[in-house]
């Protein structure tokens, strides 16, 4: 009985794990890398197994650095089963079709730039709209807290994370010629607390717990403080007339935060502005979303409840667009308003057309919400760049560089150290997945007292368990 790590370690994307026993393989998770660019097409493109002898793959949620990758595991003969919760199943659907249509339509438009230049022709997309839909094929939905076996020896079990709608803990009883091996994946933990989603079930008694340490070195500020950091921005940019441009993941931030600016505008805690969310996939997630209410927390319930014409996710001055002519109207606009765009890194799709024709103005604020990956544009903007490129050109950052953590769907490091010790005298090892270096020592400093050991396997290691 053998898990490797293949994806994921010691880094943050990318997440995939391999576990074979009784002479089978099957993979948690296929999730696409992302880093530096010229590094990333490379590292997607090729496995370190055979697709084909992959028998299944469960997935924990359906954000893309956790299952962007299942369409090339497909086009590379993978054939069997994909099992997601019901709305992770959904959330792929449009996520994968998503992605396979980003990659085709950017090495399009890069495609037009390098003939006008008479530079070489870019790489072919890493899978198309029609890989994805092959994969899509295989998804097979799985209801929380009921036990499924998807293959020989295996007996998995959602339940709830807490991270995105739809998103799970992964629960693994193993045998192996009558040796059983009890093992919990975590995926992306979420955050007690936070609106929209129910909190995240902690480990139980396992053997072997392998967890997420994106936070492992970041207690989060509390909710309430994300929340007054928002309103101060957006008052301070509507203050000067500009505009707030979001980089956000399609599923889960962009949700988070539409429900928090329509709490300040019913509340009347900022002026009336337009907002404008601008991603197809953000979107299709959206009505996925409201599909699923019975998985809200009361905190949503109640909101709703209130008012029998309110909508969690929608109100008067929102607009969702959808076409690529709604998305090109948004940039003849003045501001103040506020756009919410994909992708949530800012390496593809329309938020770097919103950040080109903006990121000039200093009356403009990039607002950013979440993690950003090393050599990724987000991480560049993070770190306070002043100038940066945008489809191979060099612009000035004059518009003002917000970051807020608060808003994050990752637990910090308080409920991290949490969820790890609600294995203690249980679990006979922790393997810390899903992190930087940084982050993943500070989080094994936090549990030096635990009685445990706790790895932090390197790409391509493996344990016997």
């Amino acid at each position: 009985m053998r898990l490797t790590f293949t994806g994921a370690a010691q880094t943050v994307t990318g997440s995939r794990h391999l576990i074979s026993l009784n002479g089978a393989s099957f993979l948690l998770e296929c999730g696409l890398y992302q880093g530096h660019r010229e590094d990333t097409y490379s590292r997607n493109l090729s496995f370190p197994f055979n697709p084909k002898d992959i028998r299944t793959v469960i997935l924990s949620h359906a954000h893309i650095d956790h299952c962007g990758n299942l369409p090339n595991l497909v086009r590379q003969g993978f054939t069997g089963k994909i099992h997601a919760t019901a709305a992770t199943a959904q959330l792929a659907d449009i996520t994968l079709r998503d992605a396979g249509h980003i990659q085709e339509a950017d090495i399009e438009y890069l495609a037009k730039k390098q003939a006008r230049r008479g530079g070489p022709p870019p790489p072919k997309p890493l899978y198309t709209v029609a890989d994805a839909e092959q994969a899509i094929r295989l998804l097979a939905s799985q209801d929380y807290d009921r036990p499924f076996q998807p293959l020989p020896g295996v007996t998995a079990t959602f339940v709830e994370a807490g991270h995105i709608l739809g998103s799970a803990g992964i629960v693994l009883e193993l045998d192996e010629k009558g040796r059983k091996v009890r093992l919990m994946f975590s995926g992306d933990i979420g955050r007690p607390g936070m609106p929209i989603l129910r909190d995240p079930v902690l480990p139980g008694d396992v053997d072997y717990l392998l967890m997420e340490c994106t936070y492992g070195d970041t207690p989060h500020d509390p909710p309430e403080k994300a929340y007054e950091a928002l309103r101060s921005v957006i008052s301070r940019t509507v203050g000067r007339g500009g505009k707030i441009i979001i980089p956000s993941f399609a599923i889960g931030r962009t949700q988070l935060l539409v429900y928090e600016l329509h709490e300040m505008i019913d509340r009347r805690e900022v002026p009336r502005i337009p907002v404008y969310v601008d991603s197809p996939m953000a979107v299709n997630a959206t009505e996925i979303f409201k599909d699923h209410p019975e998985i809200f927390d009361q905190q949503t319930q109640e909101f709703i409840r209130t008012d029998s014409h309110r909508q969690a996710l929608g109100f008067d001055l929102l607009t969702y667009t959808q076409s690529v002519e709604e998305s090109k109207a948004i940039n003849d606009l003045k501001g103040p308003l506020v756009i919410i765009s994909a992708s949530g890194m800012a390496e593809t799709g329309r938020i770097l057309h919103h950040l080109r024709n903006n990121i000039q103005d200093p009356k403009n604020t990039i607002l950013i919400t979440s993690w950003m990956a090393p050599d990724t544009l987000g991480r560049r903007l993070a770190d306070g760049q002043k100038r940066v490129r945008i489809f191979g050109e060099e612009f000035p950052v004059n518009a003002e560089v917000v970051k807020i953590d608060g808003f994050s769907a990752h637990a910090g490091q308080d409920f991290l150290v949490t969820y790890a010790r609600a294995v203690q005298g249980r679990a006979k090892r922790i393997f810390l997945v899903h992190g930087e270096a940084g982050p993943a020592q500070a989080l094994k400093e936090e549990l030096s007292d635990l009685g445990i050991p706790i790895d932090y396997p390197a790409l391509g290691s493996e344990v016997e368990l």
